[in-house]
């Protein structure tokens, strides 16, 4: 190998050391679970609540669960912004922020979401298999939102 390949890849070695000290503000709360919360809210049975923050509250919650490789740069950019861009669209700690028009648009569309099976990412459940909804956990949810908005509309 010439010396100049050998000094650019030194470079680049360098170059990624050195951009691992950087490390953007995690998505933590810490085990405090909002007032404003989804499961504050409205009365979310546990097994909705388990499928939810399994498959959901990664990226849609003030909570992340962070892996390893979480930790490495530029993967730690890449999710951070993939977490910012899915709590701007949706977000179960601050659910009781939202108007009660708000919330039923998005119940309604989370419903849609994993009826299709948009969501969760495919890329998601790539590294995440207990993310993944079986046709059960699809039904738990989706039967729990039906009668969710059908009671909110009374």
């Amino acid at each position: 190998m010439s010396i100049l390949i050998k000094r650019i890849l030194f470079i680049f070695f360098l170059i990624f050391l050195i951009i691992q000290v950087i490390q953007p503000v995690r998505n933590i709360d810490y085990g405090q679970v909002s007032s404003s919360d989804l499961s504050k809210v409205y009365k979310v049975p546990k097994n909705v609540e388990s499928i939810l923050k399994t498959s959901c509250y990664d990226c849609h919650s003030n909570s992340t669960e962070y892996p390893v490789y979480a930790y490495i740069q530029p993967l730690s950019f890449f999710l951070e912004n993939h977490i910012k861009e899915g709590k701007k669209e949706l977000n179960f700690s601050e659910w009781g922020l939202y108007s009660k028009r708000k919330q039923s648009n998005k119940l309604e569309a989370v419903e849609n979401q994993i009826k299709q099976g948009k969501m969760p990412f495919s890329s998601y459940l790539y590294l995440h298999h207990d993310a993944k909804l079986s046709d059960e956990k699809i039904k738990e949810v989706v039967n729990w939102i039906e009668s969710t908005r059908a009671e909110s509309k009374k």
